[in-house]
């Protein structure tokens, strides 16, 4: 149900709806293989050291906090939902540019999401790879299927466990190796490149804020837009210090580590909690893959609508789901996790830069500045 239908039965959006789930949507789409597992924070901010990694991820999420507002509160102002009209209303015929940089960036995500989820099921189960990728292709399809409901509700679910069971291993991590975290931060370490790292994280996986933007069709004012939009990066980033902070005992022998989180569960030593912590990995992967699978869902049902077709049926998404697991899938067994990461990552962060986050902070920011000056404009405010 749309905001405004809510409102006009009476039930008008929960403040959870408009404060909490862009956030919680925003960082099930960031959080992903790399994130979850540890990988992505040793290949992008361990390099620069224990202050200089942690400036980084700080660097990153007040840029993903002033993005984050600035998209919600524009995709409002233009009645924009999906990330086709969004950037058809921003970017005008060259919002193609993001269409061909997206499908290419959900396609190496899905790719790490199914390679992580193997290593996963290889490390704590013993499983071929490709049967924990299988489970979590099936997992995805199931929840995107059903639509906004069935995603929204993923996501506020598993970011209940996703912080509980972080909060948990940080305190966990200090009673064990708290004294070498410690020691390795009174260490003088250079802290070169925490800038470079922090903009690349950026360029990525800020991506996030118009893949959920079917989300925000709950709020309410331009006011929700901000406020949410401000929040979201907090939200995203906290878990991730958490567990940098831990991994910084191990630095920097824990930069070689494929899976960094198996590696320093192994050094806790306690079965049930390492069990415990690979499920939440694998519900993170869960919800992040669902998250860009349910964005392309909605984008091709929009563009159903606008030419005056049926909505997108569950039997279409679920065909649409399958298509882009199974091939992605492939891509993962094919590569693996590292490589993907370090390789694929890198290369379009500069471009979401170029085609999504100067336009939005030039282009976006003077729309939102001025009057409303269309009707679609105006209805939308």
């Amino acid at each position: 149900m749309s905001a405004g239908a809510a409102m006009a039965t009476g039930a008008g959006p929960s403040w959870f709806q408009r404060f909490l789930l862009p956030g919680f949507a925003f960082k099930a789409v960031v959080i992903g293989g790399g994130y979850a597992t540890g990988r992505e924070l040793a290949e992008f901010f361990l390099p620069s050291g224990p202050w200089g990694g942690l400036a980084a991820m700080l660097l990153a999420m007040v840029l993903w906090s002033i993005i984050c507002a600035a998209t919600f509160a524009l995709a409002r102002r233009l009645g924009t939902f999906d990330y086709r009209s969004f950037f058809e209303r921003l970017l005008g015929p060259a919002w193609v540019l993001f269409e061909v940089a997206y499908v290419l960036l959900v396609t190496l995500v899905l790719a790490v999401f199914g390679a992580a989820a193997g290593e996963i099921g290889a490390a704590v189960l013993g499983w071929p790879p490709l049967a924990g990728t299988a489970l979590l292709a099936a997992a995805i399809a199931t929840f995107v299927t059903f639509g906004n409901a069935s995603v929204e509700g993923l996501f506020k679910y598993v970011s209940f466990l996703l912080y509980g069971v972080y909060a948990l291993f940080m305190l966990l991590a200090l009673g064990s190796f708290g004294d070498a975290i410690a020691a390795r931060f009174a260490v003088p370490a250079p802290a070169d490149g925490w800038v470079l790292g922090g903009l690349t994280y950026t360029g990525y996986n800020v991506i996030g804020a118009v893949v959920i933007l079917p989300v925000i069709r709950h709020l309410t004012s331009q006011r929700d837009a901000v406020v949410s939009g401000l929040i979201a990066g907090p939200l995203a980033m906290a878990p991730a210090i958490l567990f940098f902070v831990a991994m910084i005992a191990f630095h920097p022998a824990i930069m070689d580590e494929t899976l960094p989180s198996d590696f320093m569960l192994r050094q806790l030593d306690m079965p049930l909690f390492h069990l415990l912590f690979q499920l939440m990995i694998f519900a993170a992967l869960l919800e992040s893959g669902a998250g860009s699978v349910h964005a392309i869902n909605e984008r091709v049902d929009a563009a159903r609508r606008a030419r005056g077709r049926t909505p997108l049926d569950r039997r279409g998404r679920a065909a649409i789901a399958a298509a882009l697991l199974v091939g992605c899938m492939f891509l993962a067994d094919r590569f693996g996790l590292v490589a993907l990461i370090a390789g694929g990552y890198r290369a379009l962060s500069w471009v979401f830069l170029g085609v999504y986050v100067v336009p939005l902070l030039s282009v976006g920011i003077f729309r939102l500045l001025r009057r409303p000056a269309d009707p679609a404009e105006r209805s939308a405010t």
